[in-house]
């Protein structure tokens, strides 16, 4: 393109195509203020109504939300004269690659509906999904949105998800906190035992049903190895874990038992 044409080109549409970029930046801005007022009405009538579950209410605006922004990209494009039958033609004709990524995109969607559904989780939820372990923050459209323990936000596909398996920790009332405790040859097991137990059931949060489990698993070279196990809701189980660790080292060394040694083998001269 030469100087020539480019001047002709600003001299006649030039002024035409600034206000239509002018217009496009407006409609762009004020579109998106719109739209978020929407969505924000939208959401406090959710919540105000009491009766639609968080996670259903976040996926019904981010569908909302989708839709209003492609109204709004539809309406730009036409104010550069890009019908909206030619925008269809268009997508229409880029090819094999755009239609493998809507295909992948579509899956990610009905899977999400699936869940929608199905309902194996929700926002607050701790669990473990697409190999993702964390707090379920938001059940969008396309993925979830995870926070996992180290405050990490994660997004996993939601047809990921949905074709992998999925443990909820948050169903059930408590889940079980299992430690591990190992006393020398020459304490008696029975008394250590029943002392832990006493100590793990006085622990903040640990559940009276079921009530903690004290055990031996196994015998070592250098002593019996319990096995400690106790109950509570998940949101108390970090807390429950190392309380229970403190109290092993508490008991034991108030009850002056000796630190297990593994025996120094003799050779046979």
């Amino acid at each position: 393109m030469n100087v020539e044409t480019i001047w002709t080109f600003l001299s006649t549409q030039g002024v035409d195509f600034g206000l239509k970029v002018l217009g496009a930046i407006a409609a762009w801005i004020i579109g998106r203020w719109l739209i978020g007022l929407v969505l924000n009405a939208v959401g406090a009538a959710m919540q105000r109504g009491g009766k639609i579950d968080p996670t259903l209410a976040n996926y019904l605006k981010s569908i909302i939300g989708v839709l209003l922004n492609l109204v709004l990209i539809l309406a730009i494009l036409d104010i550069f004269g890009v019908r909206t039958t030619s925008f269809v033609a268009l997508l229409a004709g880029a090819g094999l690659a755009i239609g493998t990524a809507w295909g992948g995109l579509l899956a990610h969607f009905a899977a999400g509906f699936f869940m929608q559904v199905l309902r194996p989780y929700k926002v607050g939820d701790f669990v473990q999904a697409g190999g993702v372990t964390g707090t379920v923050k938001e059940l969008g459209l396309f993925g979830t949105t995870i926070v996992t323990p180290d405050n990490v936000t994660t997004i996993v596909g939601n047809n990921k998800v949905f074709s992998d398996n999925i443990q909820n920790f948050s169903t059930l009332p408590v889940r079980r906190v299992d430690c591990t405790a190992k006393v020398a040859n020459s304490v008696d097991v029975m008394d250590a035992m029943a002392k832990l137990r006493v100590a793990i059931a006085a622990i903040p949060n640990v559940a009276t049903s079921p009530a903690p489990e004290i055990d031996i698993l196994q015998f070592t070279p250098e002593g019996p190895l319990m096995s400690v196990r106790s109950y509570c809701h998940t949101d108390h189980y970090w807390q429950v874990y190392f309380d229970t660790h403190k109290a092993v080292v508490t008991t034991f060394g108030a009850a002056g038992y000796p630190v297990p040694e593994t025996p120094v083998a003799h050779r046979t001269v």
